[in-house]
């Protein structure tokens, strides 16, 4: 085993330990626990500490750190927007009978969270885990219009003949959504597949989710600007929800 693999091992040991732990934990808690010695333990707990693994409360015995309570917190808001979403993805669900969606920004992709299955045998798809270049999907487009993902650099992966492979053409393609208020991909992921989505927004206006519709070309084409405004409808009555949400809480 290398001294490096060893060291995360004898890190991770630490970490549990203490996480894992009903009350806070000493310095020497730790030692006798962990068998390592002083120097070690003392040296792996200061490094978890930097990291914010780890903090130590007032009388200096150790807890979780701030890392875990802000993964908590985001896990938590990640689920009261799809559980306040549900209902009205079943409504567009209903109104449309195609694919419903509901996204939020992750590093420099869009993660699904929630989603409502088409009506139809052709377009029943799951995109929960789904991996998809963030530039082919409409969901994509609006986190990059509004700023909630960072633009991407360099050559653009090309997934069909309509892919936008260069950012100049993106960011023009960006400009529509933004005069529009939402997002259209026509087969830019895959051929025959077209995808709508408008923005959801917070109280300061700033996008922290969007909501999108997918199925085959053949049933959206010519109906790209009926259900962009029923997604922009949808998308606003979420936001009051949540605000109507944060002011009860």
């Amino acid at each position: 085993m290398s001294s490096g693999t060893q060291s995360i091992d004898r890190a991770a040991e630490v970490l549990a330990f203490v996480v894992r732990a009903e009350d806070p934990v000493s310095y020497t808690a730790v030692v006798e626990q962990t068998g390592l010695a002083r120097s070690t333990a003392s040296r792996l707990l200061q490094a978890l500490e930097r990291g914010g693994l780890l903090e130590r409360n007032r009388e200096g015995l150790f807890r979780g750190g701030p890392l875990f309570a802000e993964y908590a917190s985001r896990f938590d808001r990640v689920q009261t927007l799809a559980a306040a979403a549900q209902p009205l993805l079943e409504q567009v669900g209903e109104a449309t009978s195609e694919t419903v969606t509901l996204g939020v920004p992750s590093g420099d992709t869009v993660v699904h969270i929630a989603q409502v299955d088409s009506a139809y045998v052709l377009g029943a798809t799951s995109w929960v885990n789904a991996e998809v270049p963030a530039h082919t999907s409409a969901l994509g487009k609006v986190m990059y219009a509004f700023g909630a993902l960072p633009l991407p650099e360099g050559e653009l992966e090309s997934c069909t003949p309509h892919t936008l492979t260069t950012l100049p053409a993106l960011e023009a393609d960006l400009e529509q959504v933004r005069t529009r208020g939402y997002a259209v991909t026509c087969g830019e992921f895959e051929e025959g597949l077209d995808g709508i989505a408008a923005p959801v927004r917070r109280p300061d206006g700033s996008v922290h989710a969007a909501l999108g519709i997918s199925g085959p070309s053949l049933r959206l084409e010519g109906e790209h600007a009926r259900m962009g405004t029923l997604l922009m409808k949808a998308a606003r009555s979420l936001e009051r929800g949540l605000a109507q949400r944060r002011g009860t809480s």
